[in-house]
């Protein structure tokens, strides 16, 4: 799914969830901070509103929402699980079940790795290698849940 923001302020977005200060921010781009800050505030408005339609189209309960970092802590109403939906810069907005699987034979297997491992990147996550996606997956937000 698009996130329904402009290049720009995604990039601002990106990153302050990087860790980047807003005053770096605004001297990195001679901009002030105001207009840093203004364009942060509106796109965490539409991350957050983008993020719960996301959970309304899933049927997934809201349990907590983080803007800035992207991410969206729920249960699924219809799969009575976890869900959890983030936003990646290289994969965009994704919905992730808690669900044990037999992930060897699954055609997206390869797919679900790169993902985990990307976000993982992304957020400056430290997760380990392993084969089985279920496992990086727990671990993977696990550890983000703790840093919310």
């Amino acid at each position: 799914m698009h996130i329904p923001t402009d290049e720009k302020q995604f990039q601002f977005w990106i990153m302050r969830r990087d860790g980047t200060p807003n005053i770096t921010i605004a001297n990195l781009l001679g901009i002030s901070r105001q207009a840093v800050s203004r364009a942060l505030l509106s796109v965490d408005k539409k991350i957050g509103s983008a993020l719960e339609d996301m959970a309304r189209a899933n049927q997934i309960s809201i349990e907590k929402v983080n803007s800035e970092r992207g991410v969206l802590i729920g249960r699924s109403i219809p799969f009575q699980t976890r869900a959890i939906i983030f936003i990646s810069q290289k994969h965009g907005m994704q919905v992730w079940y808690e669900h044990e699987g037999d992930c060897n034979s699954c055609p997206l297997y390869t797919e679900c790795i790169e993902l985990l491992w990307d976000y993982a990147g992304e957020l400056g996550i430290i997760i380990e290698k392993t084969e089985d996606p279920t496992k990086m997956a727990d671990e993977l937000f696990k550890k983000l849940l703790e840093a919310l």
